[in-house]
């Protein structure tokens, strides 16, 4: 008689939930715990309308073996700054790098997804000597990168009739799910508690503030696309592409133009929207395993 033994579990991660204050900000952060202290890490930037809580599933499938540290940017999750602070993507590089600085961070890859692109790149330049590799998940560097509708979104002004109006509701439940949802083929395996708890973070006090002055100085990093651009190709970093072909915000394009200027990046396209984590975790969480394992220590 023949005994099937069952595969060992794949146990989570560890996940410590801490905070630090950094530039003005009481910055609330996740960071796995490693079985090695050894660990390579990646320094996970998220999107909009996110917060940290959006790579908690990643951070299970791969914080046992890397060093994995997700950070709430001010104005988004459990991040609290001052009153008056000025939300702006200098800004919110600002707080990284006082971060990165805290934590004592010496080596690092950078994941960056949507608006942790705008925020990572302006970190790598000012910290080439840091960065070990990029992981970029929908995360726009090129012109040919931006739809027609981010295009029309960039060039609203603060006294532009509606411009209001077209920022605030992306802020509303209905808006925040859309983002999640559009593209994918399979809405069921979006977890409806993302988006609610975006929307919920969004309610807070001065929160509407921040991402209309975030809205409104969006132009800037697109201003900066050729200095982004140039530093890919001076550095040549070892880069990871995971991109879901289906954005309505950043298409299919904006992927391909990274290999102008790092042409040995690894491409991998997904047929879903935005948030590729969300329904394609299973995929996208052994191509980061194995990419981090490359990297230089």
């Amino acid at each position: 008689m023949s005994v099937r033994t069952a595969p060992p579990l794949a146990l989570p991660a560890r996940t410590a939930h801490r905070r630090v204050t950094v530039a003005g900000a009481d910055v609330f952060y996740r960071e796995s715990l490693p079985e090695t202290e050894d660990a390579p890490t990646l320094l996970l930037l998220h999107g909009f309308p996110s917060g940290s809580h959006q790579f908690r599933r990643l951070i299970d499938a791969l914080g046992r073996r890397y060093r994995l540290i997700a950070p709430d940017y001010p104005g988004f999750g459990r991040t609290r700054e001052p009153e008056g602070f000025a939300h702006t993507f200098d800004r919110l590089a600002d707080v990284v790098d006082a971060f990165t600085d805290a934590l004592g961070l010496e080596r690092y890859a950078l994941y960056m997804f949507d608006f942790g692109a705008p925020v990572g790149f302006r970190h790598a330049l000012r910290h080439p000597e840091r960065i070990t590799g990029l992981v970029v998940q929908n995360g726009n560097a090129y012109e040919e990168g931006l739809s027609e509708g981010a295009r029309d979104f960039i060039a609203l002004t603060p006294d532009a009739p509606g411009a209001r109006d077209a920022v605030l509701g992306l802020l509303t439940p209905q808006g925040i799910r859309g983002q999640y949802e559009t593209g994918t083929a399979a809405p069921e395996l979006i977890d409806p508690d993302g988006p609610l708890l975006d929307a919920a973070f969004f309610d807070r006090p001065g929160r509407e503030r921040a991402q209309l002055a975030l809205a409104f100085d969006y132009k800037n990093n697109v201003a900066a696309y050729p200095a982004w651009q140039a530093w890919l190709r001076g550095h040549r970093p070892p880069t990871l592409i995971t991109w879901g072909a289906r954005d309505p915000f950043f298409p299919e394009p904006g992927a391909r133009a990274y290999l102008r200027d790092v042409p040995d990046a690894e491409l991998h396209l997904f047929d879903t929207g935005h948030f590729a984590l969300e329904d394609h975790l299973g995929a996208i969480a052994p191509l980061v395993a194995d990419f981090l394992d490359r990297l230089p220590r």
